[in-house]
């Protein structure tokens, strides 16, 4: 962050706006996260065989939103205190956690979303409920972020930290950076540029044409009958509720962070000089960054509110019947019923 600011723009200032803002954000999206995605574990458990409607794909989206949700109580302490005392390699970890659930994310809302649009437009190829290659699409994904985001850590120089903020240090210790804040290495401007277009080209463009795409022919679908599509009017409705979250989730979560992340690294390579405009950048970047991290508290709402599997599982007759069963024993044999 130091390497931003150029002349016309207060670090201080800066840094103070940014930890007051992720500290509320973060401390907004814990507990829905933790709560939501554990719940939508619980439920999807007794659906993983129906992998035919992408469950295995959900299951995995809320691992990868609760691995973040799990990281953010040491987030929320760094931003309120200003200091870091666990130590380098588990700020790495945290950092490192925040990219991998961003792009497993968008990994798995295009795997849900293909597979539900498969399912409306070609039914008769996806009617087994044993659909093994969903496992292998999952692990191959997760290896496919997980050596994807590797840079984001990698690019951090941890070993040069006291030539970069000693003032700093010889009064708040070794301790008080980390993640973002931490100095970058050097990297030429042409291979930061490949960087850059890898990320937003496989890591959002893709996935959203992909969203989008499903999305016009689950809708499609609903106007044109053909004789290998599903006729069920009331199934291609919930399908598209489902898709239609997918997008939501994209253009609210990760559209405005991929518009700005390549503004900010011009205004980090130095290439914007005009001050209000470095300003503004500079102050946007962080809001579009807790868009990002807003999703793993809107996740759990679209298994919530688009897909049966949830309402099957919250509404099994079992449920209530023990509930009655225990309330008999404690009443002394009064069955209640209702």
């Amino acid at each position: 962050m130091n390497n931003t600011t150029h002349n016309c723009t207060s670090t201080e200032d800066l840094r103070t706006y940014q930890h007051q803002l992720y500290a509320v954000v973060y401390s907004v999206i814990l507990a829905p996260g933790l709560l939501g995605n554990v719940l939508a574990l619980w439920v999807f458990k007794v659906y993983i065989k129906e992998t035919k409607k992408g469950v295995v794909f959900m299951i995995n989206l809320a691992v990868a939103d609760l691995l973040q949700v799990l990281s953010l109580p040491l987030r929320i302490y760094y931003y309120l205190t200003n200091t870091w005392p666990f130590g380098h390699p588990l700020c790495m970890i945290c950092f490192y956690l925040k990219y991998v659930n961003m792009y497993a994310s968008i990994f798995f809302l295009v795997c849900v979303s293909v597979r539900r649009c498969q399912l409306v437009m070609r039914p008769l190829r996806f009617n087994s409920s044993k659909q093994r290659g969903d496992c292998i699409i999952c692990a191959v994904g997760w290896l496919s972020v997980c050596l994807g985001c590797l840079p984001f850590p990698l690019l951090r120089n941890f070993s040069n930290l006291t030539n970069v903020n000693s003032s700093l240090l010889q009064t708040e210790g070794v301790h008080q950076l980390c993640f973002a804040e931490l100095p970058m290495k050097t990297v030429s401007v042409p291979a930061a540029l490949v960087l850059l277009i890898l990320a937003e080209l496989v890591g959002f463009i893709i996935p959203l044409i992909l969203v989008l795409g499903c999305t016009f022919l689950t809708a499609g679908s609903l106007r044109d009958s053909t004789a290998w599509a599903i006729p069920d009017r009331g199934e291609k409705r919930r399908t598209l509720r489902v898709v239609l979250s997918c997008a939501l989730v994209f253009l609210v979560c990760f559209a405005p962070y991929h518009v700005t992340m390549p503004l900010d690294f011009l205004v980090k390579a130095k290439v914007l000089e005009n001050c209000a405009l470095r300003g503004l950048i500079l102050r946007c970047h962080p809001v579009t960054l807790c868009l990002a991290s807003l999703n793993c508290s809107l996740d759990p709402l679209m298994y919530y509110f688009t897909t049966d599997e949830f309402w099957r599982r919250l509404s099994k007759p079992e449920i209530p019947e023990t509930f009655n069963r225990r309330l008999s024993c404690i009443t002394g044999g009064e069955n209640t019923e209702n």
